[in-house]
């Protein structure tokens, strides 16, 4: 049975800042859904990662459907009408556009989607980070599909030997989405090359290179050069399908492990550690750090089993208390250095101003 899977996520409001929707905010998403979806999607399933609230379904419409994306919209529209009434910040900050234009790309929320023939076990794994960008899956990425320091598989899965191809785009080209597609192990260093740097070189999609069968596609988009002024980091989501021809699970999640310093924290203009948190957690500390949630699901005929929290485990306790001293190690150096972002980085325009101000009153001497 070929599917399509979609997940979408948006920061319509929050309580007391950038925290947490509310719950009647997040029940109206699930309503709003739940009487126009039917005829349309075959699942859904809603939840919020700090002040993002996701849209996970399934249908049969296809990749960037206008149905199922104004769908979306509609969903996150009655919600942010919920915000306002009740007061809370931010209402409808991600939406960026005042009309549904035929798809919900560029328009703020962030999309992720895949479509493929169902598997007799279908298991995949439903990212949704908040605090940070698309970037923040680059070397997570780069480690589960490339390196059998972190993926055995690579090397003990026949269906794996033949490697991944990596489909990865310029966020800096403002003109149209700028990609290349790159093979594994033969551009190993390549990729590498590019991803050190995710705030212009984002991973977008992986294929498995023995079947050209997708295994991961996140949202990455153009947000900050399309919306042309701060709106929030991109906040992103991914879909990863696990197991067979694809890493398993734990091969994906392992690299999380060594939670990566990476854009975002307050204001998104500044650097911290991604911390994997448990499903439906708030943000916190100097609004952040950067946080990511992982639900693992299978697909039969569409439908969805009951979520597995993945990082929901003893062991990521232990993770999220090294995040924490790391979150604090760089927060101790305030403004300076790799504490906060390049101004070619900075998202907020007050130091940009400043800035420009400030280039006007330097001298040359003689």
């Amino acid at each position: 049975m070929k599917i399509t899977l979609s997940a979408i996520k948006a920061d319509i409001g929050s309580v007391g800042g950038h925290i947490q929707p509310t719950k009647s905010l997040v029940d109206r998403v699930k309503q709003f859904l739940a009487e126009n979806s039917p005829g349309l999607l075959i699942d859904t399933q809603v939840s919020y990662t700090g002040d993002d609230i996701a849209i996970l379904f399934t249908h049969d419409k296809g990749v960037s459907n206008e149905q199922v994306h104004k769908l979306a919209w509609d969903a996150f529209v009655a919600g942010t009408e919920l915000a306002k009434a009740e007061g809370l910040y931010g209402a409808g900050q991600d939406l960026l556009k005042d009309a549904f234009s035929g798809t919900i790309k560029g328009m703020g929320p962030a999309v992720a989607e895949m479509e493929f023939d169902e598997r007799p076990g279908e298991p995949f794994l439903f990212f949704a980070a908040d605090k940070t960008d698309p970037g923040a899956y680059n070397l997570p990425l780069y480690l589960a599909f490339t390196d059998p320091m972190y993926c055995p598989g690579l090397i003990l899965s026949p269906k794996m030997t033949a490697g991944f191809r990596f489909t990865i785009m310029d966020v800096s080209c403002t003109d149209a989405d700028r990609v290349i597609q790159l093979n594994a192990p033969e551009d190993l260093y390549d990729i590498a090359a590019l991803l050190r740097d995710p705030e212009r070189f984002v991973v977008e999609s992986i294929h498995s290179r023995s079947d050209n069968e997708i295994a991961v596609s996140v949202s990455t988009t153009r947000l900050h050069n399309i919306a042309g002024k701060y709106v929030g980091k991109d906040d992103p989501v991914m879909l990863v399908r696990v197991q067979s021809s694809f890493p398993a699970t734990g091969e994906v999640l392992g690299p999380f492990c060594i939670t990566p310093l990476v854009a975002g924290f307050m204001r998104g203009s500044h650097t911290g550690p991604l911390m994997p948190v448990k499903r439906n957690s708030p943000i916190s500390y100097f609004d952040g750090p950067p946080i990511v949630s992982c639900t693992a699901y299978c697909i039969r005929n569409g439908k969805f089993t009951e979520p597995s929290d993945a990082f929901d485990h003893p062991f990521w306790d232990e993770i999220r208390r090294q995040a924490t001293r790391k979150a604090l190690n760089i927060r101790r150096q305030g403004f300076f250095g790799a504490a906060m972002l390049p101004y070619s980085e900075l998202e907020y325009g007050g130091i940009v101003d400043k800035m420009k101000s400030l280039d006007e009153r330097f001298v040359v001497r003689k």
